[in-house]
């Protein structure tokens, strides 16, 4: 099995700035969730743990050198998340005042984006991989095992598509974490995710007691969908 997809926090005001980084990564293969200030992003940290946060300058509010000081006086993943800094402020005070709070890169708009892609792999190289975990998951009667594909449900195996298999092994990356939709559509054709609909209400007929009210694949709206394994 391929290692994890590594999941990355971009921190930008700028609606459009955050859409194409988001569009971009995810075609290289990275999970991406956004914020749009500091405040959005210190809650998404309280309860996902990302592998490196993006993150602008100059935001409403808390701007982006406060909240990296910030980030690094906490305990836990929070504070240890590598952070690559991009701002259009590029003076040698700006990155000095970056690095000083804690970030791990500095990178001054406007960037290539081939830049920020080897920058961000340069960062989650000194950070050392992630571990794969392909352990079964319980999901109530039913189990499944990421490495074979195989779903079981009171002991019995139960027919899995091509494509539900490979649903439910990216959402079994990163359990009880809601992946977007675009990433899980992204090696689909409908690139506006109705074939992903179509599989999840199929998966959840298969797993679930009750579909309609599905407890462990998990709606998560405005983003996609969620694994909530016991």
């Amino acid at each position: 099995m391929s290692a994890p997809e590594r999941h990355l926090l971009v921190v930008d005001d700028d609606d459009r700035i955050r859409e194409l980084l988001k569009e971009f990564l995810a075609r290289q293969a990275f999970r991406v969730t956004t914020a749009a200030n500091a405040e959005a992003a210190g809650r998404l940290l309280d309860t996902l743990d990302f592998d490196l946060v993006i993150l602008d300058v100059m935001m409403p509010g808390e701007d982006g050198v406060a909240f990296a000081r910030r980030l690094r006086a906490q305990a836990g993943p929070a504070g240890r998340a590598p952070i690559l800094m991009l701002t259009a402020r590029g003076e040698t005070q700006d990155r000095i005042d970056g690095l000083s709070a804690g970030v791990d890169d500095y990178l001054a708009k406007p960037f290539e984006p081939q830049e920020l892609l080897l920058r961000i792999e340069a960062i989650l190289r000194r950070a050392g991989p992630r571990p794969s975990d392909d352990q079964p998951l319980t999901l109530g009667r039913c189990t499944f095992d990421p490495a074979r594909g195989e779903l079981t449900r009171d002991g019995q195996m139960v027919r899995l598509t091509e494509a539900e298999i490979e649903l439910l092994r990216t959402l079994a990356r990163s359990p009880h974490a809601p992946v977007d939709r675009f990433l899980l559509a992204r090696d689909e054709a409908d690139a506006a995710g109705r074939a992903v609909d179509v599989q999840v209400t199929r998966l959840r007929r298969k797993i679930e007691d009750d579909p309609k009210t599905p407890r462990y694949l998990q709606t998560v709206r405005g983003i996609g969908y969620m694994l909530a394994p016991d």
